[in-house]
C-alpha cells in the first residue's frame, strides 16, 4: 500500500538511510557508494537492460527533440547554473568567495544532466504515455557525452594555469570525438555480437553469454579511452538485437530478456540503498546560501530551458508538444547516483569544497526524487495526461504502420524530398540486401518475420496435433493456423447465401452485359427485387433510339435555320428585297420531298419561327412504313398558318411562292454566324 504512493527509489533510499544509521549506531563505519563500483558493475546492467529493449520507432521519430534536450538543454542548464552560482559566491561572503568560475562550472556540469536511473525507477511506475517517456528518458540516456565532455574538460582546465582559445576550441570538438566515438565502439561491437551468434546453432547454451560479453566489452573499451560509455552499450543494444534474435533460440531470448530485467533491477535496488548510505556515512559541509540557491537554480533553469527550447521545436514538429507534455518535462529532470558518483570522483586537491559539492549533490537528488518523484503520479492524474497502453499492437496496426511508411516514402520521392521517411526506406534496403545476409544464418535472412512465425506457429499446431492423436484432423492445402492464438478455435457458422437457377443467372448476366456494353445509353432503371426479363425491351430500346435521333436532327436543322436576328423589316422591305435577287429565290427541282416549314412573317430570321409537327418515327404510327420513308428517315408534317388573313406573298402551300424560296435560300445558305463571344463553349449546347 506505500508503494503505491512513494515510489520504490524513494523507499530504498529511505532503507539505505536506516540500514547506514544502524552501522554508525553499533560503531562501525557504513561502507560509502565508490565511483568505481558504480560505474563498472552497477550502472552498465541498466543501461545495457534500457537499450537492448529501447523502443527504436518513436525514439528514431523524435530523434531530433531529444537531441536538443539532451544537447543544448544539458549545455544551458551547466552554464545558467554555473554562472549564477559563481555570482551568489561572490556575493555569498567569506565562507564562498574562494570558489572560482571553472568550479562552479564544473559543479553545474555534475548536477545539471537528468539521471537515466531515477527516470526509469519513476516513469515506469505512473506509466506515462510513449512519448513523454521516451523524450525524458532518450535525454537522460545521450546526455551522458556532453556531461562527460563537460566534467573531463573542467577538471582539466582547473589544473591549467591558463586557458587559452586553442583549449575551449579542442574542447568544443572532444565533445563530437567522445559521443560519436563511443556510438561508434558500440555499433561494432554489436556487429561482432551478430556475427558470432551465426555460428552458435549447435551450442544454444552459451548464446545469451555472447551479448553479455560483448556489450560489456563494449563499455569497458569506450571508458577505457574516456568515450561515452552510455552510448557505446545503447549502440550496441540497438545494432545488435534484430539479427542476434534472428540467430538465436527461444529460449535464449527468455534467458537474455529475463536476466537482463533482473540484473538491472538488482543494481537499481543497489544504487538507491548505497545513496542512503552514503548519505549518512558520508562527510558533510552545509552552506545554507549555496544549498538552497543550487535548489533554487536547478528548477529555475529546467522550467526555462524546456519552455524556450519546446517553443523552438514545435516550430518543426507536425505532433505538437502542449503545455501538459512541457510541464511533465519539466517536472520529470530527475538527479541521481551518477552526480553523485561523478561529485564523488572529485579530487580534493583541486578542489577543496568537494564535501559543499557532496552536501548540495545530495539534497537536490533527495528534493527531486522524493518531491517530484512522489507528486509526479497525482499530476499525472490530475492533468488528464494521457496513459501508455498496456495492450500489444495487433498484426493488422504492424500490417497498416509498414503501408504507411511505404506511402509516405512514395510521397517523398514523388515530391524530391528527402525526409527521414526516404533514409529509413535506404537503410531498409541496404539492410536487406547485404546486412542480413551476412549476419544472419540460413533462410532466415530472406524471409519476413511474419512468414517465419507464421511457419512457427503451424509446426506448433501439427506437433500437437500429431501428439494428441489428430492426425486426420490436418487440412491437407489450406492451413488452419490462427497467426494471432495458437490454441484451436471453433470456426463460425458460413452464412448461408440463397441458391439461384439456372435460368435466373442466364437473366441476371443478360441484364448485366446489356448494361455493361451500353453504358452511354440512357435504359429503364431496373429493381433488384425484380430482375424479370421484359418481353417489350427490345422494341423499348428501339424507340428510345428513335426518339433520340429524333432530338438530334431536330437540334441540327435548328442550328441550321438560325441566323444572326436583324431588325425587323416590313411587309414592304421584304418585297423589295425578293425581287432584287429572284435567282436566289427559285425553286430547285426536288423541292416536293423537303419538308415544309412554317415561317412567323413577324419574324422571319427567329429561332423561334422553325416548328416541327407531328414527329413520328418509323413503324410507331400503326402502318407499314413506305420504302420512301425509310430512306427519308424522320418525316416532318405542315403547320397550319396561325391566321388565315396573312400576305399573299407569305401564303404557303405553293412550291414557287416565296416562303419556299425563302425556306430553299435558309437551307442552301445558312448565313453569316455570329463571332463566338469570350467565355461560351466552342461546341453548342445540345450537340
Amino acid at each position: 500500500s506505500v508503494s503505491s504512493i512513494v515510489p520504490e527509489s524513494c523507499l530504498l533510499i529511505v532503507v539505505g538511510l536506516l540500514v547506514g544509521g544502524l552501522i554508525k549506531g553499533v560503531g562501525e563505519k557504513p561502507p560509502i557508494l565508490k565511483s568505481d563500483i558504480f560505474f563498472l558493475f552497477l550502472l552498465p546492467p541498466i543501461i545495457l537492460d534500457a537499450g537492448y529493449f529501447l523502443p527504436l520507432r518513436p525514439f528514431t521519430e523524435n530523434l531530433g527533440t531529444i537531441l536538443i534536450f539532451a544537447v543544448v538543454g544539458t549545455l544551458w542548464n551547466a552554464f545558467f547554473l554555473g554562472g549564477l552560482m559563481y555570482a551568489v559566491c561572490q556575493l555569498g561572503g567569506p565562507g564562498l568567495n574562494h570558489i572560482g568560475l571553472l568550479a562552479n562550472l564544473l559543479f553545474g556540469s555534475i548536477i545539471s544532466a537528468v539521471d537515466p536511473v531515477a527516470v526509469l525507477a519513476v516513469f515506469e511506475e505512473i506509466h506515462i504515455n510513449e512519448l513523454l517517456h521516451i523524450l525524458v528518458f532518450g535525454e537522460s540516456l545521450l546526455n551522458d557525452a556532453v556531461t562527460v565532455v563537460l566534467y573531463h574538460l573542467f577538471e582539466e582546465f582547473a589544473s591549467f594555469e591558463q586557458v587559452t582559445i586553442l583549449d575551449i576550441i579542442l574542447g568544443f570538438l572532444s565533445f563530437f570525438v567522445v559521443s560519436l566515438g563511443g556510438v561508434l565502439v558500440g555499433v561494432i561491437y554489436g556487429v561482432i555480437a551478430a556475427f558470432t551468434s551465426r555460428f552458435t546453432s549447435h551450442i544454444r547454451v552459451i548464446e545469451p553469454l555472447f551479448v553479455f560479453l560483448y556489450s560489456y566489452m563494449a563499455y569497458l573499451s569506450a571508458e577505457l579511452f574516456h568515450l561515452s560509455g552510455i552510448m557505446a552499450l545503447i549502440a550496441a543494444g540497438v545494432v545488435m538485437r534484430p539479427y542476434v534474435e534472428a540467430n538465436i533460440s527461444h529460449k535464449s531470448h527468455t534467458t537474455i530478456k529475463y536476466f537482463l530485467k533482473m540484473w538491472s533491477s538488482v543494481s537499481e535496488t543497489l544504487i538507491f540503498i548505497f545513496l542512503g548510505v552514503s548519505t549518512v556515512a558520508g562527510h558533510h559541509y552545509w552552506n545554507w546560501t549555496f544549498v538552497i540557491s543550487t535548489l533554487f537554480f536547478c528548477l529555475i533553469a529546467r522550467v526555462l530551458g524546456v519552455l524556450v527550447l519546446t517553443w523552438f521545436i514545435n516550430k518543426f514538429r507536425i505532433v505538437k508538444l502542449t503545455p501538459k507534455d512541457q510541464f511533465i518535462i519539466a517536472y520529470g529532470g530527475l538527479r541521481g547516483a551518477i552526480a553523485f558518483s561523478l561529485g564523488y570522483l572529485l579530487d580534493y586537491h583541486h578542489f577543496g569544497m568537494r564535501d559543499m559539492f557532496l552536501t548540495a549533490i545530495i539534497t537536490v537528488i533527495f528534493f527531486t526524487v522524493f518531491v517530484q518523484g512522489m507528486t509526479i503520479r497525482p499530476l499525472v492524474d490530475l492533468l488528464a495526461v494521457k496513459k501508455k497502453q498496456e495492450t500489444k499492437r495487433s498484426i493488422n496496426e504492424e500490417i497498416h504502420t509498414q503501408f504507411l511508411d511505404h506511402l509516405l516514402t512514395g510521397i517523398e520521392d514523388i515530391c524530391g524530398h528527402y525526409g527521414h521517411h526516404h533514409w529509413k526506406d535506404k537503410l531498409n534496403r541496404f539492410n536487406k540486401k547485404y546486412v542480413k545476409k551476412c549476419l544472419i544464418a540460413g533462410e532466415r535472412s530472406k524471409e519476413p518475420q511474419l512468414i517465419a512465425f507464421y511457419h512457427k506457429m503451424e509446426m506448433k499446431q501439427a506437433i500437437e496435433l500429431v501428439e494428441s492423436g489428430g492426425i486426420g484432423k490436418i487440412p491437407s492445402a489450406v492451413s488452419t493456423v490462427s497467426i494471432q492464438n495458437i490454441n484451436p478455435q471453433t470456426l463460425p457458422l458460413e452464412r448461408v447465401l440463397p441458391a439461384l437457377s439456372k435460368d435466373k443467372e442466364e437473366e441476371i448476366r443478360k441484364i448485366l452485359r446489356n448494361n455493361l456494353q451500353k453504358t452511354r445509353q440512357r435504359l429503364r432503371s431496373y429493381n433488384r427485387h425484380t430482375l424479370v426479363a421484359d418481353p417489350y425491351e427490345e422494341a423499348w430500346n428501339q424507340m428510345l433510339l428513335r426518339r433520340q435521333k429524333a432530338r438530334q436532327l431536330e437540334q441540327k436543322m435548328n442550328n441550321y435555320l438560325t441566323v444572326p436576328a436583324h431588325r425587323l423589316d416590313s411587309p414592304t422591305m421584304s418585297r423589295a428585297r425578293i425581287g432584287s435577287d429572284p435567282l436566289a429565290y427559285e425553286p430547285k427541282e426536288d423541292s416536293e420531298n423537303l419538308p415544309i416549314i412554317t415561317i412567323d412573317p413577324a419574324s422571319p430570321q427567329s429561332p423561334e419561327s422553325v416548328d416541327l409537327m407531328s414527329e413520328e418515327p418509323k413503324g410507331c404510327s400503326g402502318l407499314p412504313p413506305s420504302p420512301e420513308e425509310d430512306e427519308e428517315g424522320l418525316v416532318m408534317r405542315v403547320k397550319e398558318p396561325s391566321s388565315p388573313g396573312t400576305d399573299d406573298v407569305f401564303t404557303p402551300g405553293n412550291s414557287d411562292s416565296p416562303s419556299n424560296q425563302r425556306m430553299l435560300r435558309c437551307l442552301s445558305d445558312p448565313g453569316p454566324r455570329p463571332e463566338p463571344e469570350e467565355g461560351e463553349p466552342f461546341i453548342p449546347k445540345g450537340q
